[in-house]
């Protein structure tokens, strides 16, 4: 199967600027109120349970908004350890403390919790690799997926700020 690449980010609708009437469009219209969209993106990348942190291979462009984690774990993680995932090495910018008990087969979905303003705008200055690591272990085994809506950190009323 072939794939397109766009540099993004993508954007999606059919009235792309405000004509200032305050109407909404009406189907296959352009003229209304703006209605354009970010188009969401999603990256994934095998995982495994390591007491050294570990780069995923996942990138997130600066200034994005990332909407979600999720965990496919196939192998359960060893007992007594947690797992981190973070934007550096350490490993505990985007979530810290996940619990081996809630790291067995089957999918996890990762709690923003207090780190939220991480999430919110991964860095406005450079894209960002996402790690992992864990208290202790080797056992477990997942594939970790990262979604986010790309630039929309910078961009404000059509235009980039």
């Amino acid at each position: 199967m072939g794939s397109t690449v766009f540099t993004g980010p993508i954007l999606a609708g059919n009235v792309l600027n405000s004509d200032g009437s305050g109407n909404l469009a009406a189907v296959g219209g352009s003229n209304g109120t703006q209605n354009v969209g970010f188009v969401e993106m999603a990256q994934a990348a095998p995982i495994t349970q390591s007491a050294t942190a570990a780069a995923t291979g996942i990138v997130i462009p600066a200034q994005s908004l990332i909407i979600s984690i999720d965990v496919f774990v196939t192998t359960g993680w060893a007992a007594t350890t947690t797992l981190g995932i973070g934007t550096s090495t350490a490993a505990n910018e985007l979530a810290t403390g996940l619990t081996a008990a809630n790291l067995v087969q089957g999918k996890y979905t990762v709690p923003v919790t207090s780190l939220v303003a991480a999430w919110l705008n991964s860095s406005n200055t450079s894209d960002v690799m996402i790690y992992v690591k864990s208290s202790s272990g080797t056992a477990g085994v997942g594939t970790l997926v990262v979604r986010y809506i790309q630039g929309f950190n910078g961009f404000t009323n059509g235009q980039y700020t």
